[in-house]
């Protein structure tokens, strides 16, 4: 049977090997604004693994007052030209085209960065999510950045590129043309006619500089979810004006608003939204217009991504996030591999981590946007060797999967009835479930791959020396650690506690979130949503420091809804029993001041302290006493430290078992250590 994904697609003069495209989004590894090795790999991978176009930068800036909040390209820099041309270069090499995405971020930046610049806009109305106010454009600043518009594009032709895609997508682009941003009664601002003024000669200049065969397309918010914005009768009468113009060859969907947290989940959904949700309203374009439509919008399984296609609702559909954590799911759909596709499971933390540290990462890839030293494909080692897992979390299946696909013999011991550790323990919140993606695939993997699992087994040292290993992987994790108390830590309960269904705190309930993560905020959610009633307190400066902004909203979401009180700057010092309740002190690292909590509950969450007593129990049996050579680790050389020559086996310990840290430190940690055993 045909597969509709399959079939090519002509966009103007450009053949199309298949439907599947990667959007243009920021990953932030650029280096002083060019895409060196790091950018150029990251897409070349995609070209690699099949897709048809991977759509670069999210967005490439345009001008120096547009400065690079999200580690953007700088596209008004000259010396882009040459770095443009190898990634293009290394992306054509491998059968996919390639395009970019060009912007001039408007309010959607800080000034304070780059070249410490005014923020432009056409009014002078504050983002709340860069809380910057802008200046109000001037005629020069006007005639300046259509200019620039289009010097950028003329490099990217230069470059190599396929073909520009102008943000249209709460950047200064449309900012002119929605009556929500654009409150000027001058010659850009009033009607319609007016209002699209800006953009219209934005896209002239461009035209004028590329000429007619250089791909021009858009991406667009149709139709806009803030008070006051673009409608869709509006939406679709400026999309009409672009087609009859002949200024723009395709039009790539969105619907919604990027001006806060809240609004940019709905237009980016996380893991417990609905999956393609604004797929039926990009099919409402695509009937309403002649020109291709792209889209993409958490469209992270195959089967959506087909169906999009084969009723008629894209031209081309956008699956970016799910090969970011699979850049090589074209090519196994082609292979009749679908069932080896490793899934996306909405976590986002491919882009909460480029606004918290500053670089995309996929929560369980850790070879993404590491191809220069970390293999999307495991190669196989020049000899088998016996490798024992002792645990079945993230970390231990990682290690065992790996090490299956180099071709060892791999026993995994995990002391459960069931695999995943603290990830399935973190899918007990409803709204997280589809994190258990990351341990059915490779549970999957490793029944492919042969490798023996055991569940429900205790491994002690003398059943791990009784296998006759080369290699022992300790991933036995770790279990909750109080915090440090003056008195009362026997009066706790834990975050595992509540997400494991083992307590259902009722009443008034204090949780000490001493730890930031997800861990603690799954918990308190859960608190939340049963009817206790809630008061989180935190030594921090903000509520779950370690969540990310996309995945801070549900939690702030189900907190505003259920009355919880959020208290940050506090912490708990001691606790005692007191008439049927709980007393607890708090205390602050600000001050002496402290005050007390009546409650009925009091839960905790302080990370994880490592279960590591196998370890130590195997060490002086050990080749390398536990020891790991950093240098090899990183430069990606085999492990190959004697401390003990007398010693049977080489002995390491990954994931929790070592620090408390998170699920793609787990994972990265297999996966630099293995791809050398």
């Amino acid at each position: 049977m045909n597969d509709p994904l399959l079939e090519p697609f002509q966009l103007e003069h450009l053949t199309l090997r298949n439907r599947i495209f990667s959007s243009s989004h920021e990953p932030a590894y650029a280096e002083n604004g060019m895409p060196t090795d790091r950018y150029r790999l990251y897409h070349e991978e995609k070209a690699k693994g099949g897709v048809a176009m991977t759509m670069t930068a999210g967005s490439a800036v345009v001008a120096e007052d547009s400065p690079p909040s999200f580690g953007n390209l700088h596209a008004y820099d000259d010396a882009i030209v040459p770095w443009i041309r190898r990634m293009t270069d290394g992306v054509h090499e491998h059968g996919a085209a390639c395009m970019i995405q060009l912007t001039h971020l408007g309010r959607r930046t800080g000034w304070s960065s780059g070249d410490w610049l005014p923020v432009l806009a056409p009014s002078p109305i504050r983002e709340p999510a860069h809380r910057s106010i802008p200046k109000e454009a001037e005629d020069w600043d006007i005639e300046r950045i259509i200019t620039k518009y289009a010097d950028a594009a003329e490099r990217m032709q230069a470059g190599g590129m396929d073909g520009i895609e102008l943000q249209s997508y709460g950047h200064l682009f449309d900012a002119w043309w929605s009556p929500a941003t654009n409150q000027r009664t001058d010659e850009w601002g009033g009607d319609l006619d007016r209002r699209v003024r800006f953009p219209w000669m934005v896209l002239e200049a461009v035209r004028q500089r590329v000429g007619a065969e250089f791909i021009v397309g858009l991406r667009m918010f149709v139709q806009e979810s803030i008070p006051g914005g673009l409608d869709f009768g509006a939406g679709l009468d400026i999309l009409g004006r672009l087609e009859a113009s002949g200024l723009i060859d395709f039009i790539n969907v969105a619907k919604g608003s990027i001006h806060n947290d809240v609004e940019l989940t709905e237009v980016i959904p996380i893991h417990g939204m609905p999956s393609a949700p604004m797929l039926d309203f990009a099919g409402m374009v695509r009937a309403a217009t002649t020109l291709p439509v792209l889209h993409a919008g958490k469209i992270d399984d195959v089967a959506t991504a087909r169906h999009a296609i084969r009723e008629g609702k894209l031209d081309l559909v956008g699956m970016t996030r799910a090969q970011i954590a699979d850049p090589h799911l074209v090519n196994k759909i082609i292979d009749g591999r679908e069932d080896r596709i490793r899934p996306c499971v909405g976590a986002t933390y491919c882009l909460d981590r480029i606004y918290e540290a500053g670089e995309a990462l996929c929560l369980h890839n850790a070879a993404t946007s590491r191809e220069a030293t970390m293999p999307h494909d495991i190669p196989l080692a020049a000899e088998s060797r016996r490798v024992v897992v002792v645990g079945a979390g993230p970390a231990g299946l990682e290690a065992a999967r790996v090490a299956a696909e180099r071709g060892h013999d791999v026993t995994v011991l995990e002391a459960m009835p069931w695999a995943g550790g603290q990830v399935r323990l973190a899918t007990r919140n409803p709204r997280r479930v589809d994190l258990i993606g990351i341990v059915d695939w490779r549970i999957g993997e490793l029944d492919r791959l042969g490798a023996d699992v055991r569940y429900d087994t205790f491994a002690d040292a003398e059943l791990v020396l009784s296998l006759t290993p080369d290699v022992v992987i300790v991933a036995t994790g770790g279990l909750p650690q109080l915090p440090d108390l003056e008195s009362g830590s026997e009066l706790v309960t834990t975050s595992w506690d509540v997400l494991g269904g083992d307590v259902t705190p009722t009443g008034s309930v204090l949780f000490y979130d001493d730890n930031g993560t997800h861990s603690a905020l799954s918990a308190a959610e859960m608190i939340a949503r049963s009817g206790a009633q809630l008061e989180i307190v935190t030594p921090e400066r903000m509520f779950g420091i370690e969540v990310g902004g996309l995945n801070h909203v549900p939690y702030a979401r189900a907190f505003n809804e259920t009355d919880t009180r959020i208290s940050i700057n506090q912490r708990v010092v001691g606790l005692r029993r007191e008439v049927g309740q709980l007393c607890a002190e708090i205390g602050s690292d600000h001050s002496d001041h402290r005050t007390v909590r009546h409650v009925d509950h009091v839960v905790v969450d302080h990370g994880t302290q490592p279960i590591a007593q196998l370890y130590f129990d195997l060490k002086s049996a050990s080749t390398n006493l536990g020891a790991v050579d950093y240098g090899a680790l990183i430069d990606g050389r085999p492990q190959a430290l004697e401390r003990n020559p007398s010693g049977s086996f080489q002995l390491f310990r990954i994931g929790d078992a070592v620090a408390s840290r998170n699920i793609h430190a787990a994972i990265y940690d297999a996966l630099r250590l293995m791809k050398d055993i």
